[in-house]
């Protein structure tokens, strides 16, 4: 039984033709991409009268993107937003302000930091190791188990 109403359009008669589902593939490679963060924006420590340094939660951050298979499609302004992004990511981590968390994770989502932001931006990270081989059934092995049983039980 066919459906209920009328029969579809020809999609060649149709005025709206959404595009194919494309979507970009890429291959990680664990290179280094991207600035290092830079020194001196953070201000002086009042105390020591030194140079504040970043997080280390900071920069462990910085380092997965730097290393993420999406950075090999960042451009330096992607960069840049991606450093105003850090410095939200240090107050978070080294002052507290964790008001600030909503704001990271949606500038992340920017550039695909979960599997849901990647499927978003139709984004797919290959995994670059090859499935594991099921081996072939040899002789010797089970494939009736009534068999297996009788010969073990003689």
């Amino acid at each position: 039984m066919a459906g209920r109403g009328p029969a579809p359009k020809d999609p060649a008669r149709r005025r709206r033709r959404n595009a194919a589902n494309s979507e970009t593939v890429i291959t990680p490679d664990d290179e280094l991409r991207g600035p290092e963060l830079p020194e001196g924006v953070l201000g002086v420590n009042t105390k020591t009268g030194e140079l504040t340094e970043w997080h280390p939660m900071t920069l462990l951050w910085w380092q997965t993107w730097r290393k993420s298979a999406q950075a090999q499609t960042f451009t330096d302004t992607d960069w840049a937003f991606l450093i105003d992004t850090a410095l939200m990511h240090h107050s978070m981590w080294d002052k507290g302000q964790w008001t600030l968390a909503a704001e990271v994770r949606l500038r992340a989502a920017k550039f695909g930091a979960t599997p849901e932001d990647r499927a978003r931006l139709k984004l797919k990270v290959d995994d670059p190791t090859p499935a594991r081989q099921v081996p072939a059934q040899s002789p010797g092995t089970v494939s009736d188990i009534n068999s297996r049983r009788a010969r073990l039980t003689g």
